[in-house]
């Protein structure tokens, strides 16, 4: 297991509880590029818990979920019982750089909310070693939060700047390496590797109350490194108690899609 993903020990069910679903559009979008409505083999790398890996259940003949945390990759495969296309959906430990798949094999690698725990270099170079000719890198995020309420996005945009006062101060937590997400796009045209890059943006809404929308809070500002005080997740979560209360509300989710043709 690499560092950075001992974030995640411990923290796979309300990862997954409270975490995003891919829209189905992104699905049609990617296949739709590269003229594969059936793709033989997706890669998805950090896939974590299988939200955005089980989805491809029904349109491949093989989905292979990339996890380096254990935690994670556990609960993944407990969701598949019961799923009517676990037949098609695998997942293996490993590493973004180190796939141990075959050359040329992938017609699509995906990595969902996953990229910036990524060295791009290394990471680029795996990506194009097992994409066919013709195949699609996309490395797709969320943004956070997503639009609901606009007191809710003033916290968090206060949140988050105590986030990077704290790391200043006493350093990324557990010698974590990030790599920022608005350089996605470049690392992938500077690479070499890929003969079209671009960057387009999907819109989908899910449904969420003030529990789920504090727990995804927490998870991304990385919860147990700091307080909540020193946060203001205590802050945080009175006002979203008394925004949005117990009854869920739509939640309008953007995604940014990164995609590299090679």
């Amino acid at each position: 297991m690499t560092e950075s993903s001992n974030v995640w020990t411990g923290k796979a069910s309300s990862y997954d509880q409270v975490r995003p679903t891919p829209p189905s559009a992104l699905l049609d979008l990617l296949t739709q590029l590269i003229h594969t409505p059936h793709p033989a083999l997706v890669v998805d790398l950090g896939s974590g818990t299988g939200l955005s890996t089980a989805i491809w259940g029904e349109r491949v003949e093989q989905v292979i979920g990339i996890e380096p945390n254990a935690d994670m990759r556990k609960e993944a495969v407990h969701k598949l019982e019961g799923h009517p296309y676990a037949a098609h959906i695998e997942y293996r430990e490993g590493a973004a750089h180190q796939t141990g798949l075959s050359d040329g094999s992938a017609d699509i690698v995906t990595a969902a909310q996953s990229f910036h725990w990524m060295e791009p270099t290394a990471t680029l170079a795996e990506i194009a070693r097992i994409l066919r000719p013709g195949g699609l890198f996309a490395a797709y995020d969320y943004d956070w939060p997503p639009a609901i309420h606009w007191e809710l996005d003033l916290l968090v945009q206060e949140m988050g700047r105590r986030l990077v006062e704290l790391v200043r101060e006493r350093g990324m937590p557990q010698n974590l390496k990030l790599w920022p997400k608005d350089k996605h796009l470049d690392y992938m045209r500077e690479s070499g590797h890929f003969r079209f890059t671009n960057e387009v943006f999907l819109h989908h809404i899910e449904q969420g109350d003030a529990a789920r929308f504090f727990e995804m809070a927490r998870s991304t500002a990385f919860s147990g490194q700091f307080t909540d005080q020193e946060l203001g997740l205590d802050r945080l979560n009175s006002v979203v108690l008394q925004s949005l209360g117990s009854e869920p509300v739509p939640w309008y989710v953007s995604y940014r899609v990164r995609i590299a043709v090679k």
